[in-house]
């Protein structure tokens, strides 16, 4: 596979690790937005949420629900936030679901 994410989960790419569990690991992102930008991948490799099955979206419920607790170790005092990008339109650039952690600072855009 040809998947960039995919080769930094075996090894095959460095990264800075904040993260690393059977399912997923969380890495800093190499072009942050916030003062704390992560990357949250899960090491299943699918694109999208559509993609998913049921066993995937446990999976990703499993890891969202460890951000909390990684509060300490990933400067998430003042809270977060999460993006998850869905196919080239809206910028995602790896075809490898991730998860975008932000935090560290006042966000400037308001999604919503």
């Amino acid at each position: 596979m040809d998947c960039l994410f995919c080769k930094i989960i075996a090894g095959d790419i460095p990264s800075k690790k904040f993260y690393e569990d059977d399912e997923m690991i969380i890495i800093a992102d190499i072009d942050p937005k916030a003062k704390y930008h992560y990357l949250l991948i899960p090491k299943k490799h699918f694109k999208l949420l559509a993609d998913m099955t049921e066993e995937d979206a446990t999976l990703l419920g499993r890891c969202l629900k460890k951000i909390p607790t990684l509060t300490e170790e990933l400067h998430l005092q003042g809270g977060y936030r999460l993006v998850v990008n869905q196919g080239d339109n809206p910028g995602q650039t790896v075809p490898h679901l991730h998860v975008h952690i932000l935090a560290g600072q006042k966000m400037g855009w308001q999604p919503a």
